[in-house]
């Protein structure tokens, strides 16, 4: 049977919703706010190189590189606020506390320790492949860590942005640790999102070339039953799973999302290379 007008080939097979068009526009914004000011930071850092001059010539100088860099801060500042506040209004206000416990929250859990030391011995032919439920242990990782990353280069960055004011709560020394702390912890950043994420959700054997879930918010029943499942044999046993059955992403949201991916993969692999001769011959 041929696939309706607008619509991605093989549509008779059942679609789920994996995320919610909130999570899907907030995660855009991250990437899109991340990308520049790993692109700005790290021209700055690295201001010395010949890639770092030409990017700052292009874009008006270093005072253009670090205005941007503090515009999009601000945004990613915004992006991450508003996420934080919704939860803590679900869960104190609507009592959604399975939001920090349980088989769907993004709170790690002993299952998280489990499924990685069984994965570690799946990748040593030593048994089978863990089962994971609507969230894998590196999953967690990676959301998490946007969380330490915005306490500690978010904080240092702002004490350095509004300088006069910090200095007045903490000693003058200490702002220089903080540029310290920011340009080291944003370099770890950058490595483990534009390696390990990277591979992670995209380019690993399964995932290959890339996964455009997070920019549908919606995935296969075979993917939905392949990837998380504990969590689609639960929905199973509870008859919740049609709940979230949802309409075939649109070919052309589908082309949308393998180019925005395409290129957040290129210009973070771009980037990394480009700050590993930086830094080795810095």
């Amino acid at each position: 049977m041929s696939a309706p007008a607008g619509t991605v080939e093989g549509v008779s097979e059942r679609y789920f919703t994996r995320f919610t068009t909130e999570q899907v526009v907030l995660h855009a914004v991250l990437v899109v706010t991340f990308l520049g000011l790993a692109a700005t930071g790290l021209a700055l850092r690295f201001s010395n190189a010949a890639w770092s001059r030409a990017l700052a010539n292009g874009m008006g100088g270093i005072p253009a590189v670090l205005f941007v860099h503090k515009f999009l801060a601000v945004a990613l500042t915004i992006d991450f606020l508003y996420h934080v506040v919704d939860i803590a209004r679900r869960v104190l206000l609507k009592k959604e506390w399975w939001l920090l416990w349980g088989p769907n929250s993004l709170v790690p859990n002993l299952k998280d320790i489990q499924d990685f030391f069984g994965q570690v011995r799946w990748f040593l032919f030593m048994g089978p492949q863990p089962k994971f439920d609507r969230f894998t242990y590196w999953e967690k990782l990676d959301y998490w860590g946007v969380f330490w990353g915005m306490a500690v280069i978010g904080i240092s960055g702002y004490a350095m942005w509004f300088a006069p004011f910090f200095a007045r709560l903490v000693p003058g020394s200490m702002l220089n640790v903080a540029l310290l702390i920011h340009g080291e912890e944003a370099l770890l950043a950058v490595s483990y999102i534009f390696v390990v994420h990277f591979f992670n959700e995209h380019l690993r054997p399964q995932n290959f070339p890339m996964d455009v879930t997070i920019f549908t918010g919606r995935q296969t029943e075979e993917e939905f039953a392949e990837r998380h499942p504990e969590e689609y044999a639960r929905l199973v046993e509870e008859g919740k799973l049609e709940t979230l059955t949802a309409e075939a992403p649109t070919s052309s949201s589908v082309n949308i999302s393998r180019v925005f991916g395409a290129a957040a993969i290129l210009i973070g692999i771009v980037l990394m290379v480009l700050t590993a001769e930086a830094f080795l011959s810095h």
